[in-house]
């Protein structure tokens, strides 16, 4: 169990510091979608399944598909 901390840990740190540095803001969403489904697995592992599985349907999906229906409909500085 201590193992799938440490991956996680090592992975949301990962994902968050990606988050920050990206200049494309759809992988920046994406990296953030990655902190969100990493802080679903903690709290499932500090066993509240409630709590994990809201986090998951919130913050992973709703939110991702909010912010990319935003920038689908936003102009791109690139173009």
């Amino acid at each position: 169990m201590e193992i799938i901390v440490v991956i996680a840990t090592i992975i949301l740190i990962i994902a968050a510091i990606l988050t920050i540095h990206y200049k494309d803001l759809v992988a920046a969403v994406v990296a953030s979608s990655v902190v969100s489904l990493i802080a679903s697995i903690y709290f499932y592992i500090l066993q509240a399944p409630d709590v994990a599985l809201t986090e998951a349907a919130i913050g992973v999906g709703l939110t991702t598909i909010i912010f990319m229906i935003t920038l689908r409909k936003t102009r791109r500085m690139e173009e």
